[in-house]
């Protein structure tokens, strides 16, 4: 009997499976320093505890994208070890904050399936939790991913989940203690708060990077993310690597800075596509549009509902006539973030 793991493919997943994932990975300062190291990352929340602390918590916590990686990166032995492309996410919440020291596990509920009309593979939706050491859920979100069929097996039922489009801004997690009444727009980096944008205002956010191989496969590493399409240059008929697009997703919040400065804590994922491929070599640019604003009961807290877009690009520059995206988009992610009112 083999005793390597040639990891699921499309005919090992049923609706109603709860899979606990392996290897409990717990973070500390070092997760924060590579962070940065990796990506332009530089919202002061998240940079200094002096900035969390004048803030109203007791130190900074690491990026939230830190908690989304971390988790992420448990689920891919289990979910996407085989998969050709990770298509989306949904429902993501962030729930409480990632503290140095705190060790994260994941669950995955597999709540939908469908095969796709080539018969070679199919799409697998889960719900996915990470908690803490103390057993409080941190993270939550859904997410599709095209999965390889191993053989030539009858297609199973149908099953496509109803998801909601956005999370009500009534159901976001602010922080206990999170307080932006004496917010230091000066050490945040941009004077804007949350009644100078407007719905509808397209923010383009000038930087750009260019990917590197070795800093892709670095970053997704970090966060134990073992599947196939990012190391193994084989695995794909072009012989490319494919880039992880959380990596891409980092990316693009940390170029949002220079626009977005305030927007501190991601609160919820309400929607994201990885609209096409991205390799190394792709120089990286982004642009934000704001869809909707809102308050929270916590002082001087509120909440912008942005979509965040990644691109080779243009600015603005989104979908075709037809609808469908432009060649040069790379992701497609709507979100909500915490901003001072």
């Amino acid at each position: 009997m083999s005793k390597t793991n040639a990891g699921r493919f499309f005919e090992d997943y049923a609706v109603g499976d709860v899979i606990e994932h392996a290897v409990p990975r717990t973070v500390t300062s070092g997760e924060r320093a590579l962070y940065h190291a990796l990506y332009p990352a530089r919202h002061a929340l998240h940079s200094a505890d002096t900035f969390a602390q004048g803030c109203g918590l007791p130190a900074s916590p690491l990026d939230d994208l830190v908690a989304f990686h971390t988790v992420f990166g448990k689920t891919v032995p289990d979910v996407s070890l085989n998969a050709v492309a990770n298509l989306g996410y949904a429902e993501g919440r962030f729930l409480a904050p990632l503290w140095p020291g705190d060790t994260i596990t994941a669950t995955s509920e597999v709540i939908g399936i469908k095969q796709n009309s080539n018969g070679k593979s199919g799409v697998v939706w889960v719900r996915t939790t990470g908690r803490n050491q103390h057993g409080t859920e941190v993270l939550s979100y859904v997410r599709w991913v095209m999965v390889r069929k191993r053989g030539d097996g009858p297609a199973p039922d149908p099953v496509i989940p109803t998801l909601s489009k956005a999370v009500a801004a009534t159901d976001l997690a602010v922080p206990d203690g999170l307080d932006f009444t004496d917010y230091d727009f000066i050490r945040a980096g941009e004077p804007h708060r949350l009644g100078d944008y407007a719905v509808g205002e397209i923010i383009d956010h000038v930087d750009a990077v260019t990917i590197e191989e070795a800093e892709h496969m670095l970053a997704t590493r970090l966060w134990q993310n073992t599947a196939k399409v990012h190391f193994d240059a084989t695995h794909r008929a072009d012989g490319k690597r494919l880039i992880y697009g959380g990596h891409v997703i980092s990316l693009a919040r940390a170029l949002s800075f220079n626009g977005l400065a305030n927007a501190q804590m991601i609160v919820a994922i309400n929607a994201g596509a990885h609209a096409n491929p991205c390799f190394a070599g792709d120089t990286v640019r982004a642009w934000s549009q704001v869809l909707d604003t809102a308050r929270t009961p916590a002082p001087g807290v509120g909440v912008i509902r942005l979509r965040l877009v990644a691109t080779r690009g243009a600015a603005g520059a989104l979908r075709s006539d037809d609808g469908t995206y432009l060649s040069e988009v790379l992701l497609d992610l709507d979100y909500w973030a915490l901003m001072p009112v």
